[in-house]
């Protein structure tokens, strides 16, 4: 059987999506196929890097994607928003099983000294792990077993 896929998806594809996709994978890349995506991407923002190091996770090999390389392409499970921005101008997306909205702040636009942007970036990557471990208990919970 084939693991259900996630697109986490934001405005930029610098930060909070990249952050989710990352961590879900750390929780649990057994169970699903991930990605993420932006609907106007822009590099990675290097303090989204380094948050993401401080828990062992290398991005790497990740990279900015737009919505379009998805839009009609392929079918996705669940498509999470991770930001109300995307949330307000995405667009009618064919081939998604959920929708769901998780707004979180984005850490970009942080104002003060380096430490205290990099402290929001790290405050914004705790939510998202913490929304996704509330989510995969939920999820876990709400399991059938099989009849086969």
């Amino acid at each position: 059987m084939s693991k259900p896929s996630v697109l986490f998806l934001c405005v930029s594809n610098s930060c909070r999506s990249q952050m989710a996709e990352a961590l879900l994978r750390k929780h649990a890349g057994e169970e699903f196929e991930v990605v993420s995506a932006g609907l106007e991407p822009k590099e990675i923002h290097p303090y989204t890097r380094k948050v993401m190091e401080e828990l062992g996770l290398d991005l790497r090999s990740h990279y900015p994607k737009s919505v379009r390389d998805f839009l009609g392409k392929r079918h996705f499970g669940y498509l999470i928003l991770v930001c109300s921005e995307a949330e307000a101008k995405c667009p009618v997306f064919p081939g998604i099983s959920f929708r769901l909205d998780w707004p979180f702040d984005d850490p970009a636009k942080a104002e003060g000294t380096e430490e205290e942007r990099v402290s929001k970036f790290r405050q914004v990557r705790d939510q998202i792990e913490q929304r996704i471990l509330a989510w995969l208990r939920e999820r876990r919970a709400n399991r059938r077993p099989s009849l086969g």
